[in-house]
């Protein structure tokens, strides 16, 4: 799932930091990395980053019915 202009990064992570399953943040090559580790937090955020402070685009994967859920609810209620 794409996830569009986070402007809410401390948010977004306590989101993916709550999913009981894994979440991937799907590179440009279509490798992925785990988002809830911390160390792929900090080194993949700075680099996605704009000017203005918010993260454009994410492309994302959840492996829990119940963690899509959670990022859609983020999308929707946490712009």
């Amino acid at each position: 799932m794409k996830v569009n202009n986070i402007a809410n990064i401390e948010k977004f992570f306590g989101v993916v930091d709550a999913c009981e399953g894994r979440v991937d943040l799907v590179l440009d090559n279509d490798s992925t990395l785990n988002l809830k580790s911390k160390l792929t937090q900090v080194v993949s955020m700075s680099k996605l980053f704009s000017a203005n402070g918010v993260i454009p685009e994410l492309e994302i994967i959840t492996h829990n019915p119940i963690d899509t859920q959670r990022m859609i609810s983020f999308m929707t209620n946490n712009r």
